[in-house]
């Protein structure tokens, strides 16, 4: 097992070699929000969807935009609106009188990278359309069906603030994300450099410094990241504790979860370590892992009751009860 762990070292440690290339390209335009960047870095290598949350000029689209740059991938943006219809997202038929016939005009969707920009502004019907894309990885054009390219990630994101003729995701769409962030503004040096930096001249240009077979090879050795059987156990025990508070001593969270996380947090929460542990060129995961992308991978799945939101107690704060709870191996 020793000469395993050191043999996926080795192959880590080959296959990280971009990481850095990507972060020194993304920060050469973007200003700190390193957390939000390396969440889209374990989005990309756990090939998981990501939703971000935010108040507008936190530079959402910007990061996406950079990161999408950076990999040699084709990028899309959709900007969600309330007239927004399916085939605007997926493509249609397209009639052809030269030669008869219906011809597939293919949508934006496809492309590497997707960018839902305010995804909560666009009613169920487009909402259902891209979840076909994110979960079944194609698109279905008339009686077509059609692949979509891999590597495939949707980065969408809404503006928490603002709900005045948005239409809320469904849970069932909100748990096909693997992770949700919450962007927060930056700290005042940070402030000072973006000030300087974007009011003194044109936005640096991004070059494309990684490969998408480059990312590809990377997910396979993300897979092969030894996880050991009480850090298995160890993710288990934290959803089950979102689901039976009372079996973990978080009896007073019992009357403030209508519905715990489900069997889709348990694999995104190992698969998110994982590239979390790639991240930090480990060939192992650590409880640490777990610990540092559990809140991401868990807010959005975690339900509360009309008692939880009369209290003022949100989803983060029941996560970070559990997160704080259970005894970490």
């Amino acid at each position: 097992m020793h000469r395993d762990i050191e043999a996926i070292q080795e192959r880590i440690h080959t296959e990280s070699a971009f990481v850095d290339r990507l972060l020194d390209e993304v920060g050469r335009v973007i200003v700190g929000q390193r957390y939000m960047i390396e969440r889209l870095l374990i989005g990309l290598l756990a090939d998981g969807h990501v939703l971000l949350e935010g108040v507008p000029g936190l530079a959402k689209t910007m990061t996406v935009r950079a990161l999408a740059s950076a990999v040699s991938t084709t990028f899309r943006r959709i900007q969600f609106t309330p007239d927004l219809l399916p085939a605007d997202l997926t493509g249609t038929l397209v009639y052809d009188p030269r030669q008869s016939e219906f011809k597939t005009h293919k949508g934006p969707i496809f492309a590497n990278i997707i960018l839902a920009d305010e995804i909560n502004r666009s009613p169920a019907k487009v909402q259902s359309a891209l979840l076909e894309a994110m979960q079944e990885r194609n698109v279905t054009i008339g009686n077509t069906t059609y692949a979509l390219d891999s590597p495939f990630l949707v980065l969408a994101t809404q503006n928490p603030i603002e709900h005045e003729g948005t239409y809320p995701l469904p849970e069932a769409q909100v748990d096909r994300f693997m992770l949700k962030l919450a962007v927060t503004y930056p700290n005042k040096e940070e402030e000072l450099e973006i000030m300087r930096r974007m009011s003194a001249g044109p936005e640096p240009a991004v070059a494309a410094v990684v490969a998408p077979e480059e990312v590809l090879r990377a997910r396979t050795a993300v897979e092969m990241i030894y996880m050991d059987p009480q850090v298995e156990t160890y993710i288990v025990d934290l959803v089950f504790a979102t689901r039976q508070p009372k079996d973990y001593n978080l009896s007073d969270l019992a009357d403030l979860i209508a519905f715990g996380a489900s069997p889709r947090a348990t694999i995104s929460l190992a698969k998110a370590a994982r590239a979390h542990a790639f991240l930090r060129r480990r060939g192992y995961v650590t409880p640490e892992d777990v610990r540092s992308i559990g809140l991401d991978v868990l807010r959005h799945r975690v339900l509360l009751t009309y008692e939880a939101e009369a209290e003022e107690v949100t989803s983060d704060d029941v996560v970070n009860r559990v997160l704080n709870s259970i005894e970490v191996p």
